[in-house]
This record gives structure tokens, sequence and C-alpha cells, in this order.
């Protein structure tokens, strides 16, 4: 009896752990992807963090993906054990590199990193670029999707117009979903006869727009691919991670619990209300959104907002990354008000920022937010800013170097040494960082157009990039107020 329930613990045990995600190795790699018309291929190591981040994602898209007809195969190779040689002959350097692969043809993957849009985007890979429906039934099967999609009605293949359309979904395929019929009943069930439709998906349906969009213009590649763009995501659309560059701004996002699987009525409560206050500022360069909170977590963070549960917390981007923030609890009332104070350039943008140093009379001057413009983009000063991140190693190795820069050119009243924490602090546009430390030079006379520092990082480096870029010369590398470099 203790062995059967050992046994059977055993046997769980090796269903629960059972993966859909193959997992080749240098012996048996070709075998295995060149037998394959499609295959997405993961190359991780280890212990890299953002692998171990996607584990459980890629894990879920291959499930979802092996119930295809046919199925559409993922993979993984260790980079560090077994695979070594196949991720040098891939040319991978970095963790983790996703490749598809088609009859043993590698390409790159340019797909999101999350199950469901891994799921979306080889879907996509797998079939036509444009899929022929052939009756009316066809097209409502095609519209059951959750995902838009679009539809050319055309009289048969060979027409010019149905040329230029298949040239604009070879284009947009990986993002949209398109289709065409040659069906005359379609045609006339959905008023589109030699026409291109937008069909929005019927859980975004709502009373303030048509779900259905006709194009009427001449059908072109280029304007096909406008009209797309312009009109998904209607009046407000649901923004995710895989489609959030397709929201223009300045953007209106109502962040909250957004689930069209589980809870459409829930979701589009609060949607519809957006929409609403959305109609009345029609005249007005305004685009709106919903989005599911937990998804935008970093962004949230970036507007310094929390969402728990309930009523949605709500943002503007601008169209120059400008942050506004509605501080008051979610009402129609409350978001009209919002929009009214944004159009009437009543509303202070929003910094994420630390406080203002009491003392900030050392070597190196400490920059936040809100002191950026009165430090870094003082016209009367040369700036050389430090972005970095206290948990940065490399930062950590500079700092010695870097403050005795700043005691260097400490008697210079034209140049000034400064630091900025970029994970505490908003860093304004066009200063670019991405990574730690990020150096930039903001001359006095063009603070516009700041020059990313790409020298060495000893104090000699600097001093010598300094003397050359410096606007008032000579330097006064004395440390002291009064002298100047012989």
């Amino acid at each position: 009896m203790k062995t059967a329930y050992i046994s059977c613990i055993v046997l769980l045990c090796g269903v629960a752990w059972a993966s859909d995600v193959l997992e080749p190795t240098d012996s048996d790699f070709a075998a295995i992807v060149n037998n394959k018309e499609l295959i997405l291929v993961e190359f991780f190591a280890p212990w890299c963090g953002h692998c171990k981040r996607l584990a459980p994602e890629y894990e879920k898209a291959a499930t979802a993906l092996a119930s295809q007809d046919p199925p559409i195969p993922l993979a993984k190779v260790d980079c560090t054990e077994s695979g070594k040689d196949t991720c040098g002959k891939y040319g991978v350097s970095g963790y983790p590199t996703l490749k598809v692969f088609r009859n043993g043809d590698a390409s790159d993957y340019q797909g999101p990193r999350e199950a469901d849009g891994i799921i979306s985007y080889m879907k996509k890979q797998a079939g036509p670029k444009s899929k022929e429906l052939k009756s009316v039934a066809d097209v409502e099967s095609f519209l059951s999707d959750m995902e838009a999609g679009i539809i050319g009605f055309f009289s048969d293949e060979s027409s010019s117009d149905m040329k230029e359309y298949k040239k604009a979904a070879d284009s947009l395929f990986e993002d949209f979903r398109f289709a065409y019929c040659f069906d005359p009943a379609a045609a006339e069930k959905y008023g589109a006869a030699n026409k291109v439709v937008l069909f929005r998906p019927s859980h975004l349906k709502n009373k303030f727009e048509d779900n259905q969009v006709v194009y009427e213009g001449a059908i072109k590649k280029k304007n096909i691919e406008t009209f797309i763009k312009d009109n998904i995501n209607g009046l407000c659309g649901h923004m995710t991670p895989d489609n959030s560059q397709f929201f223009k701004k300045p953007l209106l996002t109502a962040y909250y619990d957004v689930d069209y699987k589980l809870n459409v009525k829930g979701t589009n409560y609060w949607r519809n209300r957006v929409i609403k206050v959305a109609k009345e500022f029609s005249d007005q360069t305004m685009y709106f959104a919903v989005a599911q909170a937990s998804d935008f977590s970093r962004k949230l963070d970036e507007f310094g907002l929390d969402f728990e549960e309930g009523a949605p917390v709500v943002a503007i981007e601008g169209a120059a990354g400008e942050k506004f923030v509605m501080s008051e609890k979610f009402s129609m009332d409350e978001l009209r008000s919002f929009l009214q104070k944004y159009f009437n350039g009543e509303l202070e943008q929003y910094l994420k920022s630390e406080p203002v140093p009491e003392d900030n009379d050392g070597p190196v001057k400490v920059v936040v937010a809100k002191t950026f413009d009165e430090i870094v983009r003082d016209e009367t000063k040369d700036v050389l800013i430090e972005f970095y991140a206290p948990w940065c190693g490399h930062c950590k190795s500079l700092e010695p170097k870097y403050n005795e820069l700043g005691e260097k050119l400490q008697g210079d009243e034209n140049i000034v040494i400064a630091k900025m924490d970029a994970t505490a602090n908003d860093v304004p546009s066009p200063f670019d960082v991405r990574g730690f430390p990020t150096l930039y030079w903001a001359p006095k006379n063009n603070k516009s157009k700041p020059k990313k520092y790409e020298g060495g990082r000893e104090v000699d480096d600097f001093v010598k990039f300094i003397k050359k870029e410096a606007t008032s010369k000579p330097v006064n590398l004395s440390g002291e107020k009064g002298k100047t470099e012989l």
C-alpha cells in the first residue's frame, strides 16, 4: 500500500513537471529544427534573470501552441552546457535570445515576451499573411477572435485593389489580422463590396461608435496602413504591452483591473465611462486607452500611482513625454474636470523626484528632477552630468574618480560636475539613459543638444575631454577659485 502511494505521488509529480518546450542539444539540434516548418527557439542561460522571468510565460505559450492544428513547437537551448556550440553558431551574445526557424533558416524573433503575445505572434507567423474567407460563416468565425481583424471584400484575386491590399497585409501581418473574401453574399451582408473594413473585436463594442469602420478612399498600400493605425483603437482602445506602440500621444489611460477573459462586464463598466467623457472632447487632440494595471506596473511607478482594486487611476502622457496625474478619485465629473484643466493649461506636470538636497556644496552637485533645469540647463554653465543607479557596480567604481574630478574643477565657475540617480528621478528629454552610468556634456551655448560622453572613465580622460569641449578657456584645474591652469 505504501509503495503504491509513493508510486502515485511520483506519477503525479511526473505529470506536474511535464513540459511542452523541446530541449535540443548540440547533438540533435539540426535534426529537430531542420525538420520543422516553423519553430521558435529560446537561447538561454540558467543564471539569467530575464530568462527566469520569461520561463513561465514561455511554458504557457508552448502548451497553448502545442494544441494548434498544426502544432507550433517551442524549444529552448542551454548556452552554458549542452548547447554551447549551437549558440555560438547562431551568434548568441545575450540572454535570452529568441529566433524563429523555418525549415532550418533562422530569423530574429520580433514579438513580445509574455504568453499571449508569443501565442499571437507565432500564430500569425504560421498562417498566411492574409487568410481567404470563402463564406459568410468563414467571416463570422474570423470575427469571433479576441483581436481586431481587417477584411478586404473584392471581386477576384487579380484586381488591382486586391494586390494593393495584400501589400499592406504583407507589411503589417505581424501586428494585425488580415483576411480577404470574394463571396458576394458576405460583401452584401457587411455593406462592403470592393471595400476594406476594419472590425474591432466584439467585446469592445459600445454605443458611442461603430464597431466596424469602412475605408472609403483609393485602395493603396500606404493608405490602408494609415487607415488601420488611425482607427484600430477607436475612441478608447484596450492597451497591452504588445500593442502600446499603436497608441498615439497625448494619451489618457485609465489603469485598473482590465480582464476581458473573466470579467467583460466589469471591465466595460469603467471603460464606457471613459468613452462617454472622451466623446465630449472629440474636438480636441487626445487619445484614450484602458489598461490592466499589473501589466504596466513600471509605468504606474513613473507616474507615482498605486492601484489596488476598484476605480481606475488615470494619467496623461503628453506628446513630448510630459506626465499629468489625476489625483482625485475616479468619477466621470472628475475625469471631465481633469481633461478640461489639461486643455486649459492648468495642470502641473508630475515629476518623479527625490527631495531637493538641503546641502549641495560638494564638488559634485547632486541633481534631482526638481532642480534639473536650475542646475543642468543653466545657460551660464557647462555641465557634465552622470546618470547612475545606486546598485550599479560600474557606478560605484566610478564614484571616487568622479569625486576627484569634481574637486579638480571646483575652482572653475564656468563648469559644473553633477550626478543624478536616474532610478529615483525623471530623466528629461533629450537625455537618453539606457544603461548605467551614462554621462552627458551640456554646454552653456547648446543645452537642447547635449553630447553623450563616450570616452574613458579615468580622471585624466575626463580632464582631456573637458579641456577640449569647455566653452570658456582656459579651464581652472587648481581646485581653488581665482586660480587658473598655466
